[in-house]
This record gives C-alpha cells, structure tokens and sequence, in this order.
C-alpha cells in the first residue's frame, strides 16, 4: 500500500510504536491504563447532535485501535471493560458490573473489542496513513461496533425495534465520528513525521 512511514519487519509500525519505540511491557501497561481513561472520561462526554446526544467514545475506541495496533487497543478495551464489570462507574449510563453488561448495551461493548482489534489490524497494514483508507477503517470499525450491539438488542427486543433504537438515531454521528476519526489520525502522523524530521 505504498506508505512512506517505517516499517517494522516489512510490516508499518503502529503511531504508538513511532512516537514511543521504547519501553515494552512498561510502555503498553501505561498505554492501557491512559487508553481506558480517555475511554472513561469520552463516554461522560455528551455533545449535542440530532436526533439524539453522542459521545466520542466509539471515536475513541477506533481512534485507539488506530494508534495502539490491534492487540494492544483490544487488552486496552478488555481492561476498559473490566474496569466496568468491577463497578466502577466507566460507561456512558450511571450502571456497571455485571447486571450493567448483560443489558441493553451489552453487545456494544462486546462491538468495542472488535472495532479496536480490527482497525488496529488495518492500521498495522498501513491503512491509518492515507486519508481514503482512514475513513475505510474507521468505518468498517463502526459498522464491526453495531453488529454485535444490534443483534443483542434484537434478542431482547426484537429487529425492528433494535434498529429503531440501537442503529437508525446513530448514523449521522457515526458518518462525523469516522471523519474526525480519519483526520485526527492523518494530524497524529503528520506530528509524528515533523518530529522525526527535526
């Protein structure tokens, strides 16, 4: 896919990799631990939007599969949601533990695990470097995000309500969260890359 950036046993290295290349297992605790604290404070975070409120967190998580490469954004989110399942109060609603997790948000958060590990799998094969390919992975991200969350809430409730209220109020937030997704990624790489040139 022709990117410019370094390469790591031919393979891109991750934003992370390129901005901290030292440090192992200190470096990726650290990382996780920061990772499920932005993860936290984005889902307290309401922004105005039509037909319903968002937050950023599902920005956050893809952005975060992005930069950290795929294993490292998946623990981080599995330590997001353990964090959750321990009942401390790190998701959008005022519930956690494990009550909190089966319910209607459960196959989101389920979502979450898959949309970090697959867009850090694309970026790890360049995708995060381009804007085209950004706005692909930060999409197939979302859409990775919505099956697991929609086909729970069909279980519980049925189809046609599961995509009147856990898909069709979210659609245009998640068209602008992929988009600022994507350029936020192409900003952190063009950062990076004036940084190394110094």
């Amino acid at each position: 896919m022709g990117c410019d950036a370094s390469m790591t046993g031919g393979r891109p290295v991750s934003l992370l990799d390129t901005v901290l290349p030292q440090g192992g297992v200190a470096r990726a605790v650290a990382a996780a631990v920061l990772g499920s604290l932005l993860l936290a404070a984005s889902a307290k975070v309401q922004v105005p939007f039509w037909p319903v409120p968002m937050t950023m967190q599902s920005m956050v998580v893809l952005v975060l599969g992005m930069a950290y490469g795929s294993r490292l954004a998946a623990a981080t989110v599995l330590l997001y949601l353990a964090q959750g399942l321990a009942g401390l109060p790190v998701f959008a609603g005022a519930g956690a533990g494990p009550a909190y997790m089966a319910g209607p948000t459960g196959g989101y958060l389920v979502g979450f695990v898959l949309g970090a590990y697959a867009t850090g799998l694309l970026a790890e094969r360049g995708w995060d470097r381009s804007p085209l390919t950004a706005l692909a992975a930060m999409a197939a991200g979302h859409a990775l995000l919505f099956v697991p969350g929609v086909a729970w809430l069909a279980v519980l409730f049925g189809t046609e309500k599961a995509v009147a209220v856990g898909l069709a109020p979210f659609w245009a937030a998640s068209l602008l969260k992929t988009v600022l997704g994507a350029a936020l990624m192409q900003a952190a790489w063009s950062l990076a890359k004036r940084r190394g040139a110094e």
